[in-house]
């Protein structure tokens, strides 16, 4: 994700002129001046609020997500502690937007999952996803039945856009089924399911087989 949008990064141009132009030349190109970037002046509450309230309007994301985000700007502009300002804590502010409904780890679960499902990834890849997403614990276990309810839809996805098991040509050898189920095995799907699947022969209803 791009941060080049942050208010704080302002472009300052600078200028020569007059008898020094052949100087300036030199020490800015021939193309004029060149640009320089202002440091950027350290952050406060007021300031971190703005970033995290930009962010959460811009992006769909998650508590863990967000005080990341925080934390590496502060780290990037430092944190301004003059007059005792309040200390940086990005994790409260994280847990203050979700409290006021900006951030739902919840939600973002269930549209994560249901969207790499249609892609056709198994549950361990979504899971994968949601540690990289920091989703608690508690709130991947409460998608967790939904994710196993579209288990073989996801699987048999998978294998509709690789050709595999009922929607092949059946001219396959031991040496491709290993191949398809491992890309499968990839995928996330469960090994059991993943090897129906494969050894299905060819189907005009591959969903009407029971692959449970």
């Amino acid at each position: 994700m791009s941060d080049d949008d942050d208010p704080d990064r302002a472009v300052q141009h600078v200028t020569g002129r007059g008898d020094q132009r052949g100087q300036n030349r030199g020490k800015y190109g021939a193309k004029g001046p060149r640009t320089e970037r202002a440091p950027p002046k350290p952050l406060d509450p007021a300031a971190l609020e703005r970033l995290a309230l930009r962010y959460v309007e811009r992006f769909a994301t998650t508590r863990g997500r967000l005080t990341d985000y925080l934390t590496r700007k502060i780290r990037e502009r430092g944190w301004d502690e003059r007059d005792d300002a309040t200390a940086a804590n990005p994790g409260e502010l994280a847990q203050r937007m979700a409290d006021l409904g900006y951030v739902d780890d919840r939600a973002f679960a269930e549209q994560r999952a249901a969207a790499m499902q249609r892609r056709g990834l198994g549950a361990r890849r979504v899971a994968g996803a949601f540690r990289e997403a920091g989703i608690d614990d508690g709130d991947a276990e409460s998608v967790a039945p939904a994710i196993a309810d579209r288990g073989v839809e996801a699987a048999l996805a998978f294998a509709r856009r690789k050709r595999i098991g009922p929607y092949g040509n059946g001219d396959v050898d031991r040496k491709l089924q290993e191949k398809q189920l491992s890309a499968m095995l990839r995928a996330g799907h469960r090994f059991d399911l993943a090897r129906k699947i494969v050894a299905a022969p060819p189907s005009e209803n591959p969903e009407m087989i029971d692959f449970g």
